[in-house]
């Protein structure tokens, strides 16, 4: 959003314009457009927030997400929350939120798979043929 109010007052528009068009305050575009007059790009990075600091680091983040979308667990088609909570000891609910926040559904198949069974042919024609 920081970016397209600094390209949009570039352009000369006015902040009452730039407000409008995108959907934000007033004076959201007034902070942004001094900050990025004051400090150039500098200015455009968010400020440290108060708060508890993240208790999981973004290399076991960096795990959970390589592991989700590059192997697939023993006995299961794909990973599930409590499974793959179990390796590296965290929570079914921490895993949702790394899985939500990457956009990671393993439970949906992204491809179609044709069925390993020897006779799959010979079923296919008996249901087609039908």
């Amino acid at each position: 959003m920081r970016a397209k109010i600094i390209l949009a007052c570039a352009e000369g528009t006015s902040n009452t314009d730039v407000a409008t068009a995108l959907g934000v305050h007033l004076s959201t575009v007034g902070k942004w457009r001094r900050r990025f007059l004051a400090e150039r790009l500098d200015g455009l990075i968010d400020e440290q927030r108060p708060g508890r600091p993240p208790s999981i680091g973004l290399d076991k983040v960096e795990e959970i997400v390589v592991t989700t979308l590059e192997q697939v667990p023993r006995n299961a088609t794909h990973w599930s929350r409590a499974s793959i909570a179990k390796q590296p000891g965290l929570s079914k609910s921490t895993i949702g939120r790394i899985w939500r926040d990457f956009g990671l559904k393993p439970h949906q198949a992204d491809t179609f798979k044709l069925s390993t069974d020897p006779q799959f042919i010979e079923k296919v024609v008996d249901v087609v043929g039908l």
